[in-house]
């Protein structure tokens, strides 16, 4: 398949899969709801041809790097910020406040150990379920986005496309690591997280170094029908 095909091809698969989430284009601040959890579309490309297209640099200075030039706020929709949306959509058995935003409680089965997590709002309690950046922004600073303008980056840092749910402690210790450094330690999960990792890669125009698509290429080994995640070029 040729890389004008394969454009063509991605273009074509959109978001055909299932749940609930904000969906953001890079040029907008304020996200729209739409559907994009679920099933895998089986039309979508491969996430080891995605990666094929991706730009392999080193990594750029970290010089300049803060978390505000992403942004310093949870974007928020219709009064509702991104932080609960994403909780909302990850775990089950949620119990929301009357206002029909804050989610005071739930379960998550975290992709990152997968272990269950019973997740209590309070203030000893909220850090046990944390919203993790699949691609981190150091690591998105670091190949490419310091190009970008303030309007993209903060884009990228609410789009549900890059955020889960997840362990505190795994997402403490992740960091701001790419798939060479770090990968979730519930092996089923790291087709999946890597092939997100592609999808947001793409999207947003970011690079990979060369040990991070190693490292990618060799989980998608173990998977070579794993599919891009949620794309919207």
């Amino acid at each position: 398949m040729t890389k004008k095909h394969l454009r063509a091809l991605l273009v074509v698969a959109g978001l055909a899969l299932t749940g609930i989430v904000i969906a953001f284009s890079p040029e907008a601040q304020e996200p729209e709801v739409v559907d994009t959890l679920g099933a895998v579309d089986i039309s979508a490309p491969l996430a080891v041809e995605v990666a094929e297209l991706l730009e392999v640099k080193g990594r750029a200075p970290k010089t300049g790097y803060a978390r505000t030039e992403f942004y310093t706020s949870w974007a928020r929709v219709d009064g509702c910020d991104a932080r609960n949306r994403i909780l909302a959509r990850d775990l089950t058995n949620i119990v929301i406040d009357d206002g029909g935003c804050l989610v005071l409680s739930g379960e998550l089965r975290d992709p990152y150990t997968g272990t269950l997590i019973e997740f209590r709002r309070g203030q000893e309690t909220s850090n046990a379920v944390q919203i993790d950046h699949v691609v981190a922004l150091s690591n998105a600073w670091q190949t490419g986005a310091q190009y970008l303008d303030y309007d993209t980056r903060h884009a990228f840092s609410q789009d549900p496309l890059n955020l889960l749910a997840v362990d505190g402690p795994a997402n403490q210790k992740k960091g701001d690591g790419d798939a060479a450094t770090w990968l979730p330690s519930n092996k089923p999960f790291r087709c999946e997280y890597v092939a997100r990792q592609i999808s947001v890669k793409y999207k947003y125009t970011l690079w990979l170094t060369l040990p991070e698509k190693e490292a990618m290429l060799r989980v998608l080994d173990g998977c070579p029908e794993q599919r891009v995640i949620g794309m919207e070029i």
